[in-house]
């Protein structure tokens, strides 16, 4: 894969900057971090705001002023690893992704700049209040289709498999403009993109998911090239047609159709698997705290200020990643050219001296002052969340939906009468639950 590719895979791990704190043995893929990464994440920022984490070969940052020095400084931090994966590639999965026609290359999130602005200029446009208010009405009518299915199951049901799976799924690819008929397999292709690019799978898992990564690339190249001809109302056809009029991206203006495939085949993954993980991680902070999800029950117009809070306190993206082009300092620490970050979003969450509190949470905290909109799930500067907005306005109208229709819903307990148990996917980023067990009253 070129330099410019969409996935590129390290070589080896990476040795620690000299001087750089070092720690051995902790990993955010470790059993007890997946549980809960936060209070461990605070023991980290306390002990070393900025250390090397031997077990995946990355620098990690867990204070907010220095994430947010990074993201407003891509000259010096660049995003081009944010999709590689964190350890090197299995022969076998590199030999399917050495197949002639694999090549997507970098984009948005993964895209340094002058490039990156180029294209996200023209990605933007595809998020505009139009088409944003058209799939406002989508997504409330299918919600609510797929919570009627839901309720008419009986008193109780997974909330991943019954709505919050498939309703972010079904949302991006309608922008896309992807067919409904074809949502199946495609959910199929993105499923194990999280243990491609930020997990650790085992060579046959990480051969599988190259298998379905090439599958969906070329679906996605088939895809635009029907839309090339035959244009709709949808993201795709827009892209075209910004393509036709400026193909040539060497004038700063325009962009490629390869990139216009990039955009696609890269979006859908970004634009539903995180979505189904903060739908979820709404219901796991506001069902326990009744006195809170009453409230709401009563007074929808809460349902934006929970999504609010629990992206600063359960967040669906925990971590981000850069990489140094120059030798420079951060926290104290000298870092030369090449150095791989993680940036702990988890630790920069819950800072005390930002978020009085951290760890409580309340939906009202913006009415208190020092409100949770300071968190940084979203990123900042240049590269913040395309899909900020719509992430917002899907959990949202999800929260107003089932508040006003399910006030009993609550978290199921296991047969014993204990709490239920969560168990999540293993990578360092993104986090949810597998599964969410919900019952109400009939």
């Amino acid at each position: 894969m070129s330099s410019n590719s969409y996935h590129a895979a390290p070589e080896t791990i990476a040795a620690p900057p000299p001087g750089c704190p070092m720690h051995a043995s902790w990993s955010p893929l470790g059993n007890e971090y997946l549980a809960d990464p936060y209070p461990i994440a605070a023991s980290l920022r306390e002990e070393h705001p900025v250390f090397y984490a031997e077990q995946i070969g990355h620098v990690v940052v867990t204070k907010m002023e220095d994430i947010e020095h990074v993201f407003m400084n891509p000259d010096i931090f660049a995003s081009t690893n944010v999709q590689d994966p964190i350890f090197p590639l299995a022969p076998e999965a590199g030999a399917v992704l050495s197949a002639d026609d694999f090549d997507p290359v970098a984009v948005m999130s993964n895209r340094p700049e002058p490039d990156h602005a180029r294209i996200r200029v023209l990605t933007r446009q595809g998020f505009s209040n139009r088409r944003l208010k058209a799939l406002e009405d989508y997504m409330r009518s299918r919600a609510t289709a797929l919570l009627d299915d839901m309720v008419a199951s009986g008193n109780s049901a997974d909330y991943v498999a019954a709505l919050a799976f498939p309703l972010p799924a079904e949302i991006v690819f309608r922008l896309i403009g992807f067919p409904e008929a074809d949502d199946r397999m495609i959910k199929s292709w993105c499923g194990n993109r999280k243990a491609f690019s930020w997990g650790k799978p085992t060579a046959a898992e990480q051969t599988k998911i190259a298998e379905g990564m090439l599958e969906y690339w070329r679906y996605c190249r088939d895809f635009v090239a029907q839309r090339r001809d035959e244009r709709r109302d949808d993201f795709t056809s827009e892209l075209l047609n910004a393509h036709d009029a400026d193909p040539d991206p060497a004038n700063g203006t325009g962009i490629s159709y390869r990139e216009v495939e990039s955009v696609v085949y890269g979006i859908s993954f970004a634009g539903h698997d995180p979505v189904t993980a903060l739908l979820c991680n709404t219901l796991r902070c506001l069902l326990p705290r009744r006195e809170q999800w009453d409230a709401l029950c009563a007074d929808p117009s809460l349902a934006a200020a929970a999504v609010e809070e629990t992206l600063r306190f359960e967040s669906s993206q925990i971590s981000w990643r850069r990489v140094t082009t120059q030798a420079t300092t951060l926290g104290g620490v000298d870092l030369p050219a090449g150095t791989k970050l993680m940036l702990n979003f988890a630790s920069a969450n819950h800072q005390p001296d930002l978020f009085e509190d951290p760890g409580t949470f309340d939906i009202n905290r913006g009415r208190k002052g020092g409100g949770a909109s300071r968190h940084i799930s979203f990123g900042k500067g240049i590269h913040f969340c395309l899909g900020a907005g719509l992430s917002r306005m899907e959990a949202r109208i999800a929260l107003e939906l089932l508040a006003q229709r399910l006030p009993s819903l609550r978290l199921a307990q296991n047969p014993d009468g204990s709490e239920q148990d969560f168990s999540f996917f293993p990578n360092i980023t993104f986090r949810g639950p597998d599964a969410l067990h919900l019952e109400w009253n009939k």
